[in-house]
């Protein structure tokens, strides 16, 4: 029996690599199509698609009426991004009820795109929080600011009472008992600058380096798609660095022949197309994964 509600932080609380794959359709059919996903989570993008709550709605619950996973969770966990960016403190305040609407609608954790600033990433954060928690509050984080009236339905898609959604729904690791996965995108110069401070703002538990982001950043019209050049590289090496000094998982394209290497490097979250699930097979046998696809 799974001892969380969100899959991947299960996996990832036990050492293990997780693997993630496009949500696809926001639609009650294909939500419950997905709930025997191969992914151990799906990412829903609200950064370029429409933000399209009601869809939400409805892919949850087809989630929920397509399950359990066949490693008996609930939904396979869902995490989402949003249309704002994490420019500054003053532009996710803004922008806050964007992760209070998708958080009601039941998923499982956010990525704060372009986290330019630690001042944005602690408000990131504070808007995911409520404010009766106290773990974490103090130099870093300020009072959480999600509000009350959201958490029934949200309690519903995850099985659980209102009292016991309130008490699970905070950011992990910080909280031991939360089932929130909070993450940023350090995916463009400016971001770069601040990889080590933002990296460590607590409830933050994983960063990617965005490199189709990057790559414009630093004045490539489109990605390379062969051999990464040195400045890419560089980047890269910044963010992966900034992670392991503030212990928390990094995420990066894993493909089938390079899962292994990216695993022995610290890649803990791969990012895979629809196609992914080779891949995701290689990396699980390589690190003795015994929970059920």
């Amino acid at each position: 029996m799974p001892r969380r509600v969100n899959r991947a932080l299960e996996l990832l609380e036990q050492g293990q690599p997780v693997y993630y794959t496009d949500a696809g359709a926001l639609t009650y059919e294909n939500g419950r199509a997905k709930a025997k996903t191969w992914a151990d989570y799906l990412a829903v993008d609200f950064e370029h698609g429409a933000f399209d709550l009601a869809g939400l709605d409805d892919f949850m619950r087809g989630l929920v009426d397509g399950g359990p996973t066949n490693s008996g969770h609930r939904t396979p966990a869902v995490i989402t991004t949003v249309p704002t960016d994490g420019t500054d403190e003053a532009v996710v305040r803004a922008n806050a009820w964007m992760f209070k609407q998708t958080l009601a609608r039941g998923v499982h954790g956010a990525l704060l795109c372009h986290a330019e600033t630690p001042g944005a990433v602690r408000a990131f954060v504070e808007a995911c929080r409520y404010p009766f928690v106290r773990a974490g509050v103090g130099e870093w984080l300020g009072q959480g600011r999600r509000g009350a009236g959201g958490q029934g339905y949200a309690a519903r898609v995850w099985g659980v009472s209102e009292q016991e959604y309130l008490e699970k729904a905070d950011p992990w690791p910080l909280n031991p008992a939360g089932e929130l996965l909070l993450g940023v995108k350090i995916e463009n110069t400016r971001a770069l600058l601040y990889a080590d401070t933002t990296t460590r703002v607590p409830g933050i538990a994983f960063a990617e380096w965005g490199p189709g982001d990057m790559s414009m950043s630093l004045g490539y019209e489109t990605r390379p798609e062969a051999a990464l050049p040195d400045d890419m590289l560089a980047a890269r090496a910044r963010v992966l660095s900034a992670c392991r000094s503030s212990g928390i998982f990094f995420l990066n394209r894993v493909v089938e022949d390079d899962v292994t290497r990216m695993i022995d490097e610290g890649v803990m979250i791969g990012s895979s197309g629809e196609g992914g699930g080779a891949a995701a097979a290689v990396g699980r046998a390589y690190t003795k994964r015994t929970m059920p696809v």
